[in-house]
């Protein structure tokens, strides 16, 4: 079992996300020794990019990121680097907008539901098994077997609307 990654939902503004990186990284590092997995150099700079910040980031402004770095990186090596880190659960795919965030919860698998801050765009993730649980409950009544979940609610964090809307 690996350690948890240090974050929060919807981090302050000032939030540091310096052990958020690390952690991410070292939980990363971790899993793909204990499960034997190659955690390339790249891989390793696409996970730190993507937690560089707690809003989600596309895969061009990650390239893009890359390339400012001088390393030499096209579309299909950014592309498998996500799919790989998706794929061991170290970050998330936002569909609707096409975009990824780093997932703190990498060792076990959990459905998400995800809050999308409007305004400061920040995502923060949910993993509430009752949720997961109802809905499943409510397709089964309409003959239908969910295979998998990703919910994705918009509005504002509190950071954006105000503590008294938290």
């Amino acid at each position: 079992m690996t350690k948890p990654i240090s974050a929060t939902a919807f981090p302050a503004h000032e939030h540091d996300h310096t052990v958020c990186i690390a952690d991410a990284l070292d939980v990363a590092e971790q899993h793909c020794i204990e499960h034997k997995l190659r955690f390339t150099p790249l891989r390793r700079q696409v996970l730190e990019i993507v937690w560089s910040r707690h809003a989600p980031i596309g895969a061009y402004e990650i390239l893009d990121e890359l390339r400012n770095d001088s390393r030499a990186a096209a579309p299909p090596t950014v592309y498998r680097a996500l799919e790989f880190l998706v794929e061991h659960g170290f970050v998330h795919k936002i569909e609707s907008l096409n975009a990824f965030v780093g997932c703190d919860r990498p060792d076990g698998e959990h459905v998400g539901q995800f809050l999308i801050c409007g305004s400061c765009h920040q995502v923060g993730e949910l993993d509430d098994p009752e949720i997961a649980k109802l809905i499943a409950r409510k397709a089964k009544t309409v003959g239908f077997d969910v295979s998998h979940q990703t919910i994705e609610v918009r509005g504002l964090c509190s950071n954006c609307a105000g503590d008294d809307h938290a």
